[in-house]
């Protein structure tokens, strides 16, 4: 099994922090500046590595990700709602944040990869922005379709679409690709190599830090839910991750590609899914839903999902 990567470490020296009460704190414009950053970088190595490839390859893999992920919701909803007793409202919410996925999980995906020195398919990048939209649509229905207002309210799916659609995260990352994929193709990646592939994994570190900070204050919230929330954190991404290495071995990835897709099924969203629920979900309690995927599931995945995942890919691979 892979070691622990460095970089993670500052998650728990910032979950070490917020524990300790420390005065240690993140300003907001750096945090907002690093989250661009790592968006952008993540977009851009995808796009440039991209290029390498003919779109027509990366089309049927694409579409068939998308469709995929917006089936998880359907999942997770019965499990929250039939076993962890949640209300309509939370179970939708919460299963939208779960089919959703997360950047930050990915890029350490992304440096476990490095450190190893494993290929994987540059266009990862552009499947991983793709998937962030249907889970939250299928999210949203399932909860609104619940809550189906008493108050006979109805889901602003205009603004909501508009809110998913032009959010930061996606833009960012859509836009990355596109300008990563034009550098590649035109053999102009040396600009900007320095900015977004040098200095990428110190920006993750400290965006890190950051995410211990936010975990250490989510756990309240988690050990009011007790029991049950900590073990759908952990077991359901887990039982994702072995969807998407069968589905990643299907389609043929490379074992660096199976396992990125493994810890794309096997993340969960805690950027773009809580403001597109603020909108379509208002009933939903958003202290449950961070807190099982920021303070459960995000700290999961990046000390031993993500390793985990690895060696998944690697055993399907050899096994084949």
């Amino acid at each position: 099994m892979a070691t622990i990567q460095p970089v993670v470490l500052f998650f728990i020296l910032g979950v070490l922090a917020g524990v300790i009460k420390s005065d240690l704190k993140i300003p907001e414009a750096l945090y907002k500046s690093l989250s661009i950053f790592l968006l952008v970088a993540i977009g851009f190595k995808g796009g440039v590595s991209m290029a390498k490839y003919d779109i027509m390859q990366v089309l049927p893999i694409a579409i068939s990700m998308v469709v995929l992920s917006a089936l998880v919701p359907l999942l997770a909803y019965p499990i929250l709602k039939y076993v962890g007793k949640f209300s309509k409202a939370d179970s939708g919410a919460i299963a939208a944040h779960y089919g959703s996925v997360s950047a930050v999980t990915f890029a350490v995906g992304l440096a476990l990869l490095h450190e190893l020195n494993q290929y994987y398919e540059g266009y990862m990048a552009l499947i991983m922005a793709l998937m962030e939209i249907p889970a939250l649509v299928t999210g949203t229905i399932l909860a609104r379709a619940g809550v189906a207002s008493a108050s006979g309210e109805k889901t602003p799916w205009g603004k909501l679409l508009h809110e998913i659609l032009t959010g930061t995260s996606l833009v960012l990352l859509i836009g990355g690709v596109f300008i990563g994929y034009y550098a590649g193709v035109t053999d102009n990646v040396a600009p900007l190599d320095k900015m977004y592939m040098d200095l990428f994994m110190g920006v993750l570190a400290l965006f890190l830090l950051e995410m211990g900070l936010l975990a250490s204050a989510r756990l309240s919230a988690v050990r009011e839910k007790g029991l049950f929330l900590m073990v759908f954190g952990v077991a359901f991404p887990i039982a994702a991750a072995v969807f998407g290495t069968y589905v990643g071995w299907l389609f043929e990835l490379s074992a660096g590609g199976t396992m990125l897709l493994a810890v794309l099924y096997a993340s969960c969203s805690y950027i773009a899914a809580p403001a597109a629920m603020r909108i379509a979900v208002p009933e939903a309690d958003p202290a449950l839903s961070i807190g099982a995927s920021l303070g459960i599931t995000f700290p999961f995945n990046i000390f031993l999902g993500v390793p985990l995942y690895w060696e998944m890919s690697k055993w399907i691979h050899n096994i084949t």
